[in-house]
């Protein structure tokens, strides 16, 4: 299954509209609300078409504006963000239940090997850049996702990560330096290997990008693929078995583990 980039959530553009139908029938201008709530023209006009979430500042501010009596501040808890896109909350579901994980990720770090420092610079530079308090949901959300890694009885764990991902500057040199350092410690965990494929290898296919391996604790067998706009959970044989045979082939190609924390730790006394 894929999905195209999903347009605004609906409970975004109902919110909006009540704004603007309220602000209307009040006889308000935007320019009104815009001085009175503190906010930009353009970014009131995107929360009352819906592009952005109202906060409970504009809410409260047009509440008492057109006088809508409570109507418009009762949306506040309609509005909290949610902390994962669907697609995502699909495989965090399933990696919840994984008794074994493998993973390859060609650029970035894996999130559950992820620093908070990390997950915060990574989070909040994606484009469309999202709202503080979703950064924040979204980096919290990550960081207690990872105490799988350590929860007993323990799921199995192997990781494979393209030596390009090591030396993306996410964050600046302090943040990866710190990453790298994390990298090196999880690594000394009895249940998880991390290995990394040398960008001097030859031609291998975990160019064609990265992905994951599930296996359920009733031995369902899954993958997750996720690019830029599109996502897919297999659980059809074919697939699973095709990606399961190309990561069979990176970790032939990926230095051992004890090279691995070598390299890894060269790059971190670098930065």
């Amino acid at each position: 299954m894929t999905s195209e980039a999903s347009p605004p959530p609906m409970n975004w553009r109902y919110c909006g509209s009540q704004i603007k139908l309220w602000r209307e029938r009040a006889g308000v201008s935007r320019e009104q609300l815009c001085e009175e709530a503190g906010y930009q023209y353009e970014t009131i006009k995107s929360m009352e078409q819906g592009r952005r979430r109202p906060t409970p500042q504009l809410l409260q501010v047009a509440d008492d504006l057109c006088g809508a009596r409570g109507l418009l501040i009762a949306a506040t808890e309609y509005l909290k963000p949610e902390k994962l896109p669907t697609h995502v909350q699909d495989f965090m579901a399933a990696e919840e239940d994984a008794i074994a994980v493998q993973a390859f990720e060609s650029l970035l770090i894996p999130g559950l090997l992820q620093t908070e420092g990390y997950a915060r610079a990574l989070l909040g530079g994606h484009c469309p850049p999202p709202d503080e308090d979703i950064v924040e949901e979204r980096v919290a959300f990550r960081l207690k996702r990872q105490e799988k890694l350590t929860r007993r009885p323990p799921a199995l764990f192997s990781f494979v990560i393209y030596e390009a991902a090591l030396q993306t500057g996410v964050g600046g040199r302090e943040v990866m330096k710190q990453q790298l350092q994390h990298l090196l410690t999880a690594g000394e965990l009895r249940n998880l290997s991390v290995q990394v494929l040398p960008s001097g290898s030859t031609v291998h296919v975990g160019l064609t990008g990265p992905f994951y391996l599930l296996e359920t604790s009733t031995h369902e067998q899954l993958a997750y693929v996720e690019g830029q706009q599109t996502h897919a959970i297999y659980s059809d044989r074919k697939s699973v078995n095709a990606l399961t045979q190309r990561y069979g082939m990176i970790r032939m190609q990926a230095m051992t583990v004890e090279e691995s924390a070598r390299l890894i730790s060269k790059l971190a006394e670098q930065l």
